[in-house]
């Protein structure tokens, strides 16, 4: 486990402190897991003490949820802020994705925590994750939604024959979760796997969806049997 402790601090602020202990709650969380992390374990990488832990965030279940929350926050406005308004809407998918997978990688423990241990130990946690998730496919909804809008009109005998080539709003919503839950698949192999970059696996992602969406915003549909 990589060292967070440093000496004991006589007088620190209270925010700077908290933000002390929920990194070392959050690699150890990451690193061990919810059940198997100890208070005591966060105690000692954070150089305070177990009391001080407890005052201020008072249970181990408080504690694990405050760094869901953070960690998400930090993913969703990673992502949010490489996505410029100028860019066309398959540049900011790429922009996004890549955001993303950066993240990830460089968040290991973070990622851990959101990706396998909020969403395998129940309520509360993984309604925190959920809130979280909501928030992106929610934001790929507008970009997905934008990308038919720039969409061409479908070649000659393209379109499908039962659906408009304009995406209905139920469509847009449903590839946006598809979207969202291949990068978190899609990021969970990359990190265990490792030696992928960041690049490497939104450039997977843009193959496999937006291959898909050009298709889609051309009016070509897998003939329903």
């Amino acid at each position: 486990m990589s060292a967070v402790k440093g000496v004991r601090a006589k007088r620190m602020p209270r925010a700077v402190r908290e933000q002390q202990m929920m990194d070392a709650a959050v690699q150890t969380f990451g690193q061990r897991g919810y059940r198997a992390a100890s208070m005591d374990e966060i105690a000692e990488l954070a150089g305070v003490s177990k009391p001080l832990v407890y005052l201020y965030l008072n249970s181990k279940e408080e504690l694990f949820t405050a760094c869901i929350r953070r960690e998400a926050q930090r993913l969703t406005e990673a992502v949010q802020a490489a996505i410029q308004p100028g860019l066309t809407a398959d540049e900011q998918m790429w922009a996004g994705l890549e955001a993303f997978f950066r993240h990830t990688q460089e968040n290991p423990d973070g990622w851990s925590v959101l990706h396998r241990q909020a969403r395998t130990h129940g309520e509360p946690f993984a309604a925190e994750v959920s809130r979280m998730r909501e928030e992106i496919a929610a934001f790929v909804t507008v970009l997905i939604g934008a990308a038919a809008r720039q969409g061409v009109p479908p070649a000659s005998g393209a379109a499908c024959s039962n659906r408009s080539a304009e995406l209905a709003d139920r469509d847009i919503e449903g590839l946006a979760q598809a979207l969202v839950g291949a990068a978190e698949s899609l990021a969970g192999w990359a990190n265990d796997a490792g030696g992928i970059s960041a690049k490497e696996a939104a450039g997977l992602l843009m193959n496999f969806a937006w291959t898909g969406l050009g298709g889609l915003m051309q009016g070509e549909c897998w003939p329903s049997r």
